[in-house]
């Protein structure tokens, strides 16, 4: 079966100022998401990509931009399944802000039980179902189209990334807070008939990320995972 390049899409605006941006249209790239939208083509260099699969969301189509503008016969397919996850009224709120709700603390502790509110609010366990779905298609389309050695890239967001790891690792939902995915990183699972390897998790190309901060830069507390995915490396 093929292998799965999971891109979370580059550095955004909204992660810059800690704001929830959800499915919050017009949240694009900032300089720095320019600039790891940029890499991805020498990052991905030397890899024989059968397909690129993304979130209809800017952010996710302008990071793909670069690796297209190199790869013109590259096909892109877009999935609303790989969408960000559904915030309800959660979206456009600041993370500082969010993070003395109470619903907060089922999040961080209880993720599988965490539904979000409002008319278009989904439950965490919603959006991962919808995510692993669709990587089960398109796993089994670029493998019928490809075959089973293929490579392609799917372009997504933090929340939908970790709960495919999740799956992958054969974890309990209320595990999926303990993976981290920066802006910019790429996460390769290879699927398996028996199993997936996780070949690599959030990798960036550099390090910087791993240097301790002084202080969290959203205003959440210490120890509480950034919700939506959080805004990386300073």
């Amino acid at each position: 079966m093929p292998t799965l390049l999971l891109v979370r899409h580059g550095r955004s605006t909204a992660n810059t100022a800690g704001i929830l941006a959800g499915w919050t249209p017009g949240v694009g790239l900032d300089e720095r998401g320019a600039a790891q939208a940029a890499a991805l083509p020498a990052r991905l260099a030397g890899l024989p990509l059968a397909a690129a699969v993304t979130s209809p969301l800017q952010r996710c189509r302008e990071t793909l931009r670069p690796l297209l503008d190199t790869r013109p016969g590259l096909p892109l397919h877009r999935d609303e399944r790989i969408g960000e996850c559904h915030y309800g009224d959660w979206s456009g709120r600041k993370l500082a802000e969010l993070a003395g709700e109470p619903l907060w603390t089922t999040v961080q502790r209880h993720p599988s039980a965490a539904a979000f509110p409002g008319e278009d609010g989904e439950s965490l366990r919603a959006m991962q179902a919808r995510a692993v779905d669709a990587v089960r298609d398109w796993n089994a389309r670029v493998e019928a189209e490809h075959g089973a050695d293929a490579v392609y890239v799917m372009c997504s967001h933090g929340d939908v990334i970790k709960s495919v790891v999740a799956d992958a690792l054969g974890l309990h939902l209320d595990q999926f807070q303990r993976l981290a995915a920066e802006p910019g990183s790429v996460t390769a699972i290879r699927y398996t008939p028996l199993r997936p390897f996780l070949l690599r998790l959030g990798d960036t190309g550099d390090l910087a990320g791993l240097a301790p901060a002084d202080a969290v830069p959203d205003g959440t507390a210490e120890g509480d995972a950034a919700v939506g995915g959080g805004a990386g490396a300073p």
